[in-house]
């Protein structure tokens, strides 16, 4: 009897082998075949199980089909379009043809789940290496698209809804303010003057509303460096070609479309465009020797449709070499990343989050959080780290505490507002091994936090940190955004009582 057994259970080992061998040897069905083919056409092929089933059907499949050519009605295409340049983006006539598509929608909403696997969330401890500084001045719809610590003390702080740079002290009182345009994402002081880049419009736009704006130092005379720029959201400013002047590497996200773009500096103060990557999402970009051959060539991140990390080698003569570093499935909403020696070995590595959830009804994704890759030179980047948090939106790493390991400082645009309200913000704490103790403060839940910089607000020696809230949509679902509002907080600065 026992004999038999064995024989029974070894019969349906080797048939459970044989028909896994049988199952990765057949090929897959022709609407699988058909969206391998179609859809790593534009970006990282999105595995089904990447997105809950009702969001694939409602929402991802739709404007996927757009993208195709696929409309619901012949005026429809019409209302999708806001710039000419969007012609393209939108095709007239089909790409593929209808059975074909049908096959492609039947494929992901067969193979899609119900809904995605939820994250367990730690137990946020108390926040006692930094103490919350919240301002006097109140706004009435806070909107920070920029918090900036500036190096002679106090700090700067873009907002959208007035349009305006505020310049608050070290006490946090508001010393001066001007009117500079929608969205100021970023600030560079030279000593002389402050560059100043404007998005021009915060909403997702492909229209050519962006400027980068010179002001002169203790005046308030501003002369427009660059204009009709695609939604631009980051800068980064280098001499590339090496003649003397300083040129400038521009993201522009746009929308739909837009470009990574160097502007070299001629004589006399213009500047001559050339792209590097006609793609929107560019986010940010950092201007590094990465081959070590005295040019300084970019490192970007993109983050809308081809979402990924790519470089460009400058080969000089103004020419550049894309190169591929990292590249992300379009549904992970990459929303930033750094360049920060994280192991010590001299070469910077790259830390990454994802949690971009504004393009359609936000939902949680266990793939959401912190990414570290370490830099492998010529063996590339590899994740050596992965924190989960729903919605991240950007991590500053840096030994905060002074014990000789390397902590994150996080923001979250998207948490879970049910279970985690107040993982808006997160310092996650390096007790050793990469072993993090997530701690936040009193008060976190005072607005919606989205952008973040580290700096030494009073001159004492430590790193601080300044947090800038966006209340606007998307708006969560249990009267959060009234309470913001009616709390009127512009930023929060988090002081670093840890004395060196």
């Amino acid at each position: 009897m026992g004999v038999f057994i064995k024989i029974r259970v070894v019969y349906k080992i080797v048939l459970f082998i044989f028909s896994i061998f049988i199952l990765a040897a057949l090929p897959p069905d022709e609407g699988e075949r058909l969206a391998r083919s179609r859809c790593s056409a534009c970006h990282i092929f999105p595995e089904p199980d990447l997105l809950p089933k009702a969001m694939w059907r409602d929402h991802v499949l739709p404007h996927m089909g757009y993208f195709l050519g696929h409309y619901p009605n012949d005026t429809f295409r019409l209302t999708l379009l806001e710039t000419q340049a969007q012609t393209d983006v939108y095709p007239e006539e089909p790409l593929i043809s209808q059975n074909d598509w049908e096959q492609i929608t039947t494929y992901y909403l067969k193979n899609a789940p119900e809904k995605l696997r939820e994250n367990t969330p730690d137990s946020l401890q108390e926040l006692t290496l930094f103490q919350p500084r919240f301002p006097a001045e109140k706004f009435n719809i806070p909107s920070a698209t920029m918090v900036h610590f500036r190096a002679q003390g106090g700090l700067m702080l873009g907002d959208a809804n007035t349009q305006r740079l505020f310049w608050f002290d070290q006490n946090l009182k508001l010393d001066k303010a001007g009117r500079l345009g929608e969205g100021v994402v970023d600030v560079y002081e030279d000593g002389k003057a402050l560059n100043i880049l404007v998005m021009g419009q915060f909403s997702p736009t492909d229209a050519p509303l962006g400027q980068l704006i010179r002001l002169q130092q203790n005046s308030s005379r501003a002369e427009v460096l660059l204009d009709s720029l695609q939604r631009p959201v980051d800068v980064a400013y280098a001499d590339f070609n090496l003649d003397g002047l300083e040129d400038v590497a521009v993201c522009e996200f746009g929308r739909w479309t837009g470009a990574l773009r160097i502007f070299f500096q001629n004589n006399g103060g213009t500047y001559t465009p050339h792209v590097l990557r006609a793609a929107p999402g560019a986010t940010r970009v950092y201007a590094r020797d990465l081959n070590n051959d005295g040019k300084l060539d970019l490192m970007a991140l993109f983050a809308q449709g081809d979402e990924g990390i790519y470089q460009y080698i400058n080969l000089g003569s103004g020419k550049f070499r894309e190169e591929p570093v990292l590249r992300f499935p379009p549904s992970w909403g990459s929303s930033s990343f750094r360049l920060y020696d994280m192991d010590a070995d001299g070469r910077e590595d790259i830390v990454y989050t994802c949690g971009d959830n504004a393009d359609y009804p936000p939902v949680l994704k266990p793939y959401h959080g912190i990414r570290v890759y370490l830099n492998k030179g010529k063996k590339g980047f590899q994740e050596s780290f992965f924190y989960p948090l729903n919605g991240a939106y950007d991590a500053i790493p840096a030994d905060f505490d002074g014990d000789g390991d390397i902590d994150f400082a996080t923001v979250s645009f998207f948490p879970d507002w049910e279970k985690q309200p107040r993982n808006g913000f997160v310092y996650l704490e390096n007790t050793g091994n990469w072993k993090m103790s997530p701690r936040t403060f009193e008060g976190v839940d005072n607005s919606r936090w989205m952008v973040m910089d580290a700096g030494d607000l009073e001159g004492d020696g430590d790193l601080d940190l300044v947090l800038g809230p966006l209340c606007m949509e998307p708006k969560p679902l249990h009267g959060e955004m009234e309470r913001w509002l009616r709390a009127g907080v512009p930023f929060v600065v988090l002081e670093n009582v840890k004395r060196i």
